[in-house]
């Protein structure tokens, strides 16, 4: 099935810059926290979030399926599906960091069509259209055009996960690059996507963290695949490199699999 891409990212926009404003109304606030399973934590303002994005979803598009990261899958994810993380950096969130995000994703048989990072707190959505290419609050976003890692601005997320995996790999990458940041979550890929920064190496992922970006940074031009080079898919491991250039991307993957 053919879908109009464009007003869906608009529908899409509209419900993240609304749902914006219920992680806004518990940010630098007392919040219950619990721990899930996997030792990450949540709160009431991912959870309303979630139930937010999710009713709205349904009202425009009730055919579609949704997989979100508090309240799980809902249909096969065969066709017109979603894909939702509330609040993406709920560490950051509750640490009174503004650099905590929401995703969305459109796929069409799980493969990317849209992708949107909103940064509630600071008022920006970036949205990526397969096609019809990247914006940033609405101004066309394009991702540069740096082929030499000896030149990147390289930024790496989860750093103290990759060290503890692979001290060498990590060693290397703490050398590589013109400028290195350590840094979390998705506003790194939005960096890349908007042309600030060159390249994100990250890790421990889920689909509802990765496959929101791939139709951003694809649309903005740039590169995201796993550290294999192997195209981002439900099933994919949760390491993930992002890059403005083909040359600049493996670059880092050799450098990764050295």
């Amino acid at each position: 099935m053919t879908y109009d891409l464009s007003a869906l990212s608009i529908v899409a926009s509209t419900i993240a810059k609304d749902a914006s404003a219920i992680p806004m109304d518990y940010f630098r606030t007392q919040l219950d926290i619990t721990d899930k399973a996997d030792d990450s934590p949540v709160t009431i303002a991912d959870q309303n979030t979630e139930r937010f994005i999710r009713d709205a979803l349904l009202k425009n598009f009730p055919d579609h399926d949704i997989f979100g990261e508090e309240f799980g899958i809902s249909g096969d994810l065969k066709g017109a599906s979603w894909i939702i993380d509330p609040i993406d950096g709920t560490r950051s969130f509750i640490s009174g960091s503004p650099l905590f995000g929401m995703l969305m994703g459109f796929l069409d048989a799980g493969v990317p069509q849209i992708g949107l990072i909103r940064m509630p707190a600071l008022n920006e959505t970036y949205v990526g259209v397969a096609g019809l290419g990247a914006t940033r609050n609405g101004t066309a976003i394009s991702c540069r055009t740096t082929r030499e890692l000896a030149k990147a601005i390289l930024y790496i997320n989860e750093a103290e996960n990759i060290n503890a995996a692979d001290p060498a790999r990590f060693a290397r990458l703490c050398k590589a690059g013109h400028t290195r940041r350590m840094a979390y979550d998705c506003y790194p890929h939005a960096m890349v996507a908007a042309g600030t920064i060159d390249a994100v190496v990250d890790c421990n992922l889920e689909p509802y963290d990765y496959l929101p970006l791939v139709g951003l940074i694809q649309a903005a031009g740039g590169i995201i695949t796993d550290w294999h080079g192997e195209t981002l898919t439900l099933h994919s491991d949760g390491r993930v490199v992002t890059a403005a250039t083909p040359e600049l991307h493996a670059e880092i993957l050799e450098l990764l699999n050295a």
